[in-house]
């Protein structure tokens, strides 16, 4: 490109220098023959024209490269120029492209924030729900308090009279002889309204959990139905526990470790028949007393339990002698019942227990072990009474049982088998068959007795539908005396004869005198249950629910002198709830 401008401008000054130097060219216009002439003869007269010199051709080179260096100058700046401007292109198509970039990136982040802000919403939106749908705890310095229960409109119809809110007492169900036998019973009832309390904090690696429930069926000394209906508050339940690395420790009053759990060998997840009757069922074992338990969970599928409960003996006799001593009736000071029976308890109750979760079904298998004593008095049947030579004597009883409970077509139906069988075992079951007679020396003699329970439960959106059939059974353990007279609990000489006759009751008109010469002692329980819930309402705002429950008891008796008394009532629940979120 330079050398191309070079030589056109060199050629460029030469010709201007040559045509500056020279005549009018040749390609002037013609003149006229005149002027030809004339031009002619001035030529012969002007003198001739002078030649280039070197020096001439020597500044005109000069002036040529002068004027070449200016335009390779400019040349310079213009690539210079054209360069940066180039840059400038490619630095503006480079920052277009980033910019291009850039604002898809932004386009980007602008819509992954929209979705962000969305599934925020979304999720607040859901929080907020299932806050609306869970309990609310309240918080108080790092513990979680969570209150429950609920509240209960209740009534119950029964065949025959039992004087029962609407717990059955079982062992008060009358034979034909009885005038209760004669007439019905209707109670309505909100006693057995439940308030309850969680408290639950979490340490570094403890989890602090306490519980307690109350309910009104218990009466004080000014309890009646009169007018006010004033029934006092009474304890179910209160315990604390400690819970780390799958060990819990747990004290208080509580569900027996003998009571089925569903969930591992967890409080609160007891397996309570579903029915109205604040007695439940018969052929369910069960205690609420004080206990001090420890379990340990042995990885997703085992459970082993041990615990020490409170203890108490169960006693029935007949035609025992005084020469014996139990316990006594509880005084003021201590701050029990006085016109209850407390027993003499030589050590707690054990209950041992293993559970298991195989991913069909929860199973347990349990051992109780009871310890039983009273004090002999072998001189208190003498001519002269005395207590020398008294001795304490102790028994010791106990036994094994079993629960297995499936669930079926997924969950929509649950089948529960319990079983108990053992000596001394009565207080464990819900009728309260005796754990103990007395033989005819005054030493006692553990009463052999069994419970069974088998239920089904089926569970639809809106119902509950649930049928149970139990029974309860206390062994014959009858002993004859020196004078040929049966002493025990179940004896065949014992009378029956009066059971069926009725007699003139008490002047108060509140006194119905029992049958005499009727003993009567409980062979078996039998009793069948079909009942229903229904929820009008489950959600947010708690729980609104209805149910009522039929139920059918047969008492049977031991056979005596005149046969085997029988009792058998009819039983009619209804109640109305509202359980707390």
């Amino acid at each position: 490109m330079r050398s191309f401008l070079r030589w056109s401008l060199v050629v460029g000054l030469l010709g201007a220098a040559m045509w500056a130097q020279t005549a009018t060219p040749e390609s002037t216009t013609k003149a006229t023959t005149a002027n030809k002439k004339r031009a002619a003869t001035a030529k012969e007269e002007e003198p001739k024209p002078k030649m280039a010199t070197a020096e001439d051709l020597q500044a005109l080179r000069d002036a040529l490269n002068q004027q070449i260096q200016k335009l390779e100058e400019e040349l310079n700046k213009l690539q210079s120029a054209a360069s940066q401007a180039q840059q400038t292109a490619q630095t503006a198509v480079s920052q277009s492209a980033e910019q291009k970039q850039d604002v898809a990136a932004v386009r980007s982040d602008v819509t992954d924030l929209k979705s962000a802000v969305t599934t925020t919403t979304a999720a607040l939106q859901e929080t907020q729900k299932k806050m609306d749908e869970s309990p609310i705890a309240l918080r108080y310095k790092g513990i979680a308090i969570t209150p429950g229960g609920f509240l209960a409109a209740e009534t119950a119809w029964r065949q025959k009279a039992l004087a029962s809110d609407v717990n059955s007492a079982f062992s008060a169900i009358p034979f034909a002889g009885s005038s209760q036998s004669q007439m019905s019973e209707f109670f309505g009832s909100g006693r057995q309204s439940r308030l309850s309390l969680l408290a639950e904090g979490k340490l570094k690696h403890v989890k602090l959990t306490g519980y307690v429930e109350g309910d009104f069926l218990s009466a004080g000394v000014t309890s009646n139905n009169n007018q006010s209906n004033s029934y006092t508050l009474r304890q179910r339940q209160a315990w604390g526990q400690a819970a780390l690395a799958g060990w819990t420790f747990t004290g208080g009053q509580m569900w027996s470790l003998a009571t089925e759990t569903r969930n591992g060998l967890d409080n609160r997840t007891e397996a309570l028949p579903m029915t109205i009757d604040a007695q439940y069922n018969v052929g369910f074992s069960w205690a609420r007393q004080y206990g001090f338990r420890v379990t340990k969970k042995l990885g997703n599928t085992v459970w082993l339990g041990f615990s020490a409960e409170n203890p108490q003996t169960i006693f029935t006799a007949h035609g025992q002698a005084a020469n014996f001593l139990i316990g006594s009736a509880g005084t003021g000071g201590g701050l029990y019942n006085s016109t209850a029976n407390y027993s003499f308890n030589p050590a707690p109750d054990f209950v041992v227990k293993a559970a298991f979760e195989p991913g069909w079904g929860h199973y347990e298998i349990f051992g109780v072990v009871r310890q039983f004593r009273d004090r002999v008095f072998p001189n208190a049947l003498t001519g002269t009474p005395s207590a020398a030579g008294a001795y304490n004597d102790s028994r010791t009883g106990g036994g094994i049982g079993a629960n297995a409970r499936v669930a079926l077509l997924n969950k929509h139906i649950d089948v529960g088998l319990h079983f108990l069988g053992g000596d001394g075992i009565g207080r464990y079951g819900t009728t309260t068959l005796p754990d103990a007679t007395v033989r005819p020396d005054g030493t006692l003699a553990l009463v052999r007795g069994a419970q069974a329970l088998g239920t089904i439960e089926f569970h639809f959106p809106k119902f509950d539908i649930y049928t149970n059939a139990g029974t309860e059974y206390a062994g014959r353990t009858a002993y004859v005396n020196a004078a040929g007279n049966g002493v025990g609990y179940g004896s065949p000489l014992f009378s029956n004869f009066g059971c069926t006759t009725e007699l003139v009751p008490g002047s108060s008109g509140f006194a119905p005198t029992a049958p005499g010469n009727c003993t009567g002692d409980t062979r078996v329980f039998i009793e069948g249950t079909l009942g229903f819930w229904y929820r009008f309402y489950k959600g947010a705002k708690g729980t609104l629910q209805l149910g009522p429950q039929y139920s059918h008891v047969d008492r049977n008796t031991w056979s005596g002198i005149s046969g085997a008394p029988q009792g058998t009532d009819n039983m009619f629940f209804t109640s109305f709830r509202y359980y707390l979120p």
